[in-house]
């Protein structure tokens, strides 16, 4: 269906475009007000600026390119599907609730904490988060590539999760999850992965106090530990090959642990059955 062009316009208060589909916006400016986009379908907006609160609730099939969210546009997307956001400038907290199907490529998100809760089928290359404490929270089906997220308590309770070529400076990460496998990437943030099950790095580099405790069917795979990943392992089942140092190892619960070094093996009572981890070093 052809799209009604809205061109250089100005939009403010409750609800300007509520129920309307087959749009086309162009140079939109959407300001202080609620809902100016609510229960609509076949949206593309491009280059327009959304300053109210809650523009793209309940909205099914839309495309976002070129737009800056202002941090008065808290909350902007919520019960929506099928979204493609390219190029993109956002500054609105709480992005992201209860969608199923996101696009994203070339985005900035500069404030995003409590951003992407309860969304699924997530697709996401260039991407950065800012700010960005409890982001991913019980979230499934992820696939990121080049991401760049500074924030802790990231991915809790998420689920089928892969990220590539990634930085990740946070603390607390990938709590509770389950299926999460992490490429070629820096984690770097104390308590990595407690709780977690089948978690799988591959060649990734890890830093910060007490990773990956409490872990059930862990796997690591040619990967490097930073000085301060102290007292790893704890009471986790592990298959892990790890070139270089690690700076302590602390109760592996079952598996083997294969590194260059280990500065200090602490096996003491406080151990959990079985009890059979094998640990091996190359001198």
């Amino acid at each position: 269906m052809e799209k009604e062009i809205i061109r250089n316009c100005e939009f403010g208060g409750e609800r300007p475009l509520y129920c309307k589909h087959h749009l086309q916006l162009e140079n939109v400016i959407i300001h202080a007000g609620e809902s100016a986009l609510k229960e609509t379908s076949d949206i593309t907006a491009t280059g327009c600026r959304f300053e109210g609160k809650y523009p793209l609730w309940c909205c099914d099939g839309f495309t976002v390119k070129n737009c800056i969210f202002t941090v008065g546009a808290r909350a902007a997307l919520w019960y929506s599907k099928n979204l493609a956001m390219e190029d993109t400038i956002v500054d609105a907290p709480k992005m992201f609730r209860e969608m199923n199907g996101i696009k994203i490529r070339n985005v900035i998100i500069g404030a995003a904490s409590e951003t992407f809760w309860h969304c699924s089928a997530i697709e996401a290359r260039d991407l950065v988060a800012e700010r960005a404490d409890y982001i991913f929270m019980n979230c499934s089906d992820i696939v990121l590539h080049n991401f760049r997220l500074s924030g802790n308590y990231s991915f809790q309770w998420s689920k089928n999760v892969e990220i590539h070529d990634s930085v990740l400076d946070t603390k607390d990460a990938f709590w509770e999850t389950e299926n999460i496998t992490v490429y070629d990437s820096v984690i770097n943030g104390e308590f990595l992965g407690w709780h977690s099950k089948n978690l799988r790095l591959v060649r990734c580099k890890i830093g910060g106090s007490q990773p990956l405790c409490y872990a059930e069917n862990l796997i690591l795979e040619d990967c490097t530990f930073l000085p301060d990943a102290d007292l790893a392992f704890e009471y986790s089942s592990v298959e892990a090959t790890v070139n270089g140092h690690i700076t302590s190892v602390k109760n592996p619960k079952s598996g083997f642990i294969k590194a260059g070094s280990i500065g200090e093996i602490i096996i003491d009572q406080n151990i959990k059955a079985p009890a059979s981890c094998k640990i091996t070093t190359d001198r």
